[in-house]
């Protein structure tokens, strides 16, 4: 999954404003996710850190979705004009947008409301809304692995990854399919705030912080033998292991493997070669280090595998756009409320 710089929210005097446009179709799963997370987000005072409004693209009321009920929403398009960030999750009713790759009248208008500069992200098959609009032009962005060919027909200007969980490319993400919003939304708890808020975030919400892979490990396969060997013992063995080198071969030879073969099925099933893996997962400790600890930028890295300080900064630099004491500045706060609220629930 791709990853863009860190930013703050865009206001620091109020709470970050997140419009959350349902559309006719809408999956009632899809449309709770972004009050559930980002509803739930607390900084160090306990203060909301976002607020969550849900509206249409023409006047408040009734919006049908793809269940047997419809909703009653109170907020009609006007709402997107106050937005920080607008999550446009899937709908089903939406022809034009599926079928042509063009918006009805009333969405284009709709989406003309939207101020520049506001982040905006996209559900599953939502990102057709964005591709429709012009944004993803020259963009890379994601959707549901079941709708990328058509994804990619429709809107052949935009890089189509359909084999990660999300993508962030600053202020335009990307969602896969259905849960994967999930993951996108506590990725960007996590990019606004720190590992610290997320955690507590997915601790409430009893869903994993951060999953590994993409959508190639949830698409149809023949059904593995039932003794056919995994690459999860390595993994854990790993984990325990950061600090220390750890060779391809090491990794293999904890499974009984060839470099090759474990290669192969390691892929198949965290989505990722084992070099990225073991990368995410240095730059995922060395966040929860910064934020949670007193240790030197040069203790940080040989805990979390980087061997100096110069091949950590480098590597965060990358991944979040931040060097590792601006990080640490900027997320410690939050992280000593969350570790505080933790030893007490």
């Amino acid at each position: 999954m791709s990853q863009g710089p860190i930013r703050p929210p865009h206001r620091a005097d109020r709470p970050h404003r997140v419009v959350v446009l349902a559309l006719p179709g809408v999956i009632p799963f899809e449309l709770g996710i972004p009050q559930r997370i980002f509803g739930r987000a607390r900084g160090a005072a306990r203060e909301r850190l976002y607020t969550v409004v849900t509206c249409t693209a023409g006047a408040p009321g009734p919006v049908p979705t793809d269940a047997d009920f419809a909703i009653l929403v109170e907020h009609g398009a006007e709402a997107l004009a106050t937005a920080d960030t607008v999550v446009v999750p899937a709908s089903y009713e939406l022809g034009p947008v599926y079928e042509e790759g063009v918006l009805t009248e009333e969405l284009a208008a709709a989406l003309a409301r939207v101020r520049t500069g506001t982040r905006m992200v996209s559900i599953c098959t939502g990102g057709f809304v964005l591709a429709a609009a012009g944004l993803l032009d020259g963009r890379p962005a994601t959707t549901h692995w079941a709708s990328a060919a058509r994804f990619q027909r429709l809107f052949p200007r935009v890089a189509v990854d359909p084999d990660v969980l999300f993508i962030d490319d600053g202020d335009l993400l990307t969602s896969a399919g259905v849960a994967a919003g999930i993951d996108l939304c506590l990725h960007i708890v996590r990019r606004d705030h720190g590992a610290a808020v997320a955690n507590e975030v997915a601790r409430r919400t009893v869903v994993p912080p951060h999953r590994d892979g993409g959508q190639a490990q949830y698409i149809r396969r023949p059904v593995p033998e039932p003794r056919a060997a995994t690459t999860t013992a390595a993994r854990a063995w790993a984990l325990t292991r950061l600090h220390e080198p750890i060779r391809l071969r090491d990794m293999a030879e904890r499974e009984s493997m060839s470099v090759r073969t474990f290669t192969r099925r390691f892929r198949e099933e965290a989505g990722v070669s084992p070099g990225q893996w073991l990368l995410r997962q240095r730059i995922e400790r060395a966040r929860q280090l910064l934020e949670s600890t007193d240790l030197s930028v040069d203790q940080v890295a040989r805990d979390a595998g980087f061997g100096t300080a110069q091949s950590m900064r480098q590597h965060l630099q990358a991944a979040l756009g931040v060097p590792p004491t601006v990080y640490r500045r900027t997320f410690r706060a939050t992280a000593s409320w969350a570790a505080r609220l933790g030893a007490t629930s």
